[in-house]
């Protein structure tokens, strides 16, 4: 028992911030009225973008070691709400409200939103950059927003339509 209790890392500088962050956000995407998105493309996309960050925290995190979360050595509940809900939260949020009228003002937005996440996360110590910045962070967070998230949004929109023919 105690094992899993040191596993989960729960004395983590500022392991709050992830933790509430990824839990709000994560109810609100659960709860919001679907406008654009269907349950369906939620499920996928909580799916898709959950195993597309792990991937990615596998490179920069820890091939990489570009930044570290909570204890280094470990997976704790922080780095797990960090990479499952955050992203995945933030996605479908976003899906939800993406129309071609309004792209490119939420991909601003939530390029905003994304990067001032990741910085008061760092600010309360729960990440530490190690060789990276976070100016760093912003094309990537423009250009998922403004091409990768909506080439997903087409493809599993796409998918439905043959589906129910």
């Amino acid at each position: 028992m105690q094992s899993i209790l040191n596993n989960l890392d729960l004395s983590a500088k500022g392991l709050w911030l992830p933790v509430s962050l990824g839990l709000i956000l994560f109810l609100y995407a659960l709860l919001m009225p679907k406008k654009e998105i269907s349950w369906r493309e939620l499920y996928i996309t909580m799916g898709v973008i959950g195993f597309l960050t792990w991937v990615s925290d596998s490179i920069f995190a820890k091939y990489l070691d570009l930044v570290d979360f909570g204890n280094p050595k470990i997976v704790g509940i922080g780095e797990f709400i960090t990479y499952n809900f955050l992203p995945s939260s933030l996605s479908v949020i976003y899906l939800n409200y993406l129309k071609k009228s309004n792209k490119w003002i939420l991909v601003i937005i939530f390029t905003v939103i994304s990067f001032l996440i990741e910085w008061s996360v760092e600010k309360v110590g729960y990440m530490k950059l190690t060789n990276w910045n976070h100016l760093f962070s912003i094309p990537i967070f423009f250009l998922v927003y403004s091409y990768i998230l909506p080439l997903h949004f087409r493809i599993i929109k796409c998918s439905k339509d043959k589906i129910n023919q």
